[in-house]
Order: structure tokens, then C-alpha cells, then sequence
């Protein structure tokens, strides 16, 4: 085995995987030998990471998923078990912001993004847990954020969420921990996503002055740690929130 690749042949499962964190999680864990399962919302850009993965000489299939459908989520965990055999990571990074202050925040925005950031994560770990356990091993990596650590303000509902589900990997961490199964979760801070990069140039500044690092991470810096904590390296690492920021505190 190549000493770079400390992912060699883990099936691994990431949601969200077509852009930003999630496919620089995706193509890191491809260029560690990680056989990756890109799933998202859109074919087109799931063939397109799929295609790069490929290209690169490493494994990937694509699914389209919405972690809020649980027949969707079936059958893609059906899929990877029928030609895989085995999941070894998951990695929650599916997620949305609806934005807006408490006073004018709509039922609407809030139960969006509480479906999607935090049911959906449990919808998706509950539907690995079982293949996990029957293997004696598995990690599950959950998406959090500075903002899960601090809150922010404007983000009632997203906030909430990545409590959340550094919330479920503490308890995660305790039941599952004696059946072999690793569960953290990774808080970023700032990242220049394409999202991000497309706000006016001096919202941008005022963020960046905010870090201590002055500047804002690259999703790859996101990506490191997820690889990291995916693998036999972290082996110790169990109900983890890891704050990736920069030294932000919000």
C-alpha cells in the first residue's frame, strides 16, 4: 500500500459531494485510495466529479440523493452494499442556510434547514449504522461549523442544526463507540466556497479581518481533516468537534 494512501479501498459515503467542501472531501479521499460515493442533488455536476475522480486514476460512483428522501437513501446504500459489500465512511456534509433574524424568520426557513442539516444527517446515519455494526467498524463524520460552537447572528435555524449534530456525535461516540464505530465532527470556519466568493469583495474583507489567520481556509484545508479523521491515524479520535477556523471565535 502507498503510504499516501491511508484511505486505500474504504468505501466512502459523503453527501453534498459536487461542490465546494464536499468535493474537495470527495477528490481527497479519492487521491487517498478511498473508493468514493459522490452523492448530490444534480446528475450533471455528480458525473462531473465522478469523471475528474476517474480521470485521476481513482475509484467513485454517483448517486443522486436528497438526504431528506429516505427511499432515495435506501437504495443508494443498497447500491454500494450490492457492489461494494461494505461502508466504511460517512461523511455529512449535505447542508443549506436560509438566513434571517429571529423576529422575521419564517416557518418555512426554519424547518428547511433543520430537515435538511439535521434530519438529514440522522436520516443517512441511520440508514449506514446497521452495515457498520455488522462489520465492526465504520467512522461517521458529521459537518458542523464555527457557528456550531459560537451561534451567529441571523442563523437561529443553522445554528441549531450544527449544535446539533455535534450533539449527535457525542452520543453517537458513546453508543457506538464499543462496536468499533468512530463518530466526530468538523467545525469550519470561514471558507472560500464558490458560494462565498460570488459576496461583495468588502463583505469579504470585513470576514477575513475577523480571523486571526487573515484569510479565509480553502476547502481543500477542510478536506485535510476529514481524510485525517477517516482514517486509521485518528483511531483514537471518538465524539470529537474539531474546530478548523483559523483561531475564529465568532
Amino acid at each position: 500500500m502507498n503510504p499516501a494512501h491511508r484511505l486505500e479501498g474504504k468505501v466512502s459515503l459523503i453527501t453534498g459531494a459536487a461542490q465546494g467542501i464536499g468535493l474537495a472531501t470527495a477528490l481527497k479521499f479519492a487521491r487517498e485510495g478511498a473508493i468514493v460515493a459522490v452523492c448530490d442533488l444534480n446528475q450533471g455536476a455528480i458525473d462531473e466529479v465522478v469523471a475528474e475522480i476517474k480521470a485521476a486514476g481513482g475509484q467513485a460512483v454517483g448517486y443522486i440523493v436528497n438526504v431528506t428522501d429516505k427511499a432515495q437513501i435506501a437504495d443508494m446504500v443498497g447500491g454500494l452494499k450490492g457492489q461494494f459489500g461494505r461502508i466504511d465512511v460517512l461523511v455529512n456534509n449535505a447542508g443549506i442556510v436560509q438566513d434571517a433574524q429571529l423576529i422575521k424568520m419564517t416557518e418555512d426557513q426554519f424547518d428547511k434547514v433543520i430537515d435538511i442539516n439535521l434530519k438529514g444527517v440522522y436520516n443517512c446515519t441511520r440508514a449506514v449504522v446497521d452495515t457498520m455494526v455488522e462489520q465492526g467498524s465504520g467512522v461517521i463524520l458529521n459537518a458542523s461549523s464555527v457557528v456550531g460552537v459560537y451561534g451567529n447572528f441571523g442563523q437561529t435555524n443553522y445554528a441549531a442544526t450544527k449544535f446539533g449534530v455535534i450533539g449527535f456525535v457525542k452520543t453517537w461516540a458513546k453508543e457506538l463507540g464499543k462496536k468499533g464505530i468512530r463518530a466526530n465532527a468538523v467545525c469550519p470556519g470561514f471558507v472560500a466556497t464558490p458560494i462565498l466568493k460570488a459576496m461583495p469583495e468588502k463583505v469579504i474583507q470585513a470576514m477575513e479581518d475577523k480571523v486571526p489567520m487573515k484569510r479565509m481556509a480553502a476547502p481543500e484545508e477542510i478536506a485535510n481533516v476529514y481524510a485525517f479523521l477517516a482514517s486509521d491515524e485518528a483511531s483514537y479520535i471518538n465524539g470529537a468537534a474539531i474546530e478548523v477556523t483559523g483561531g475564529l471565535t465568532l
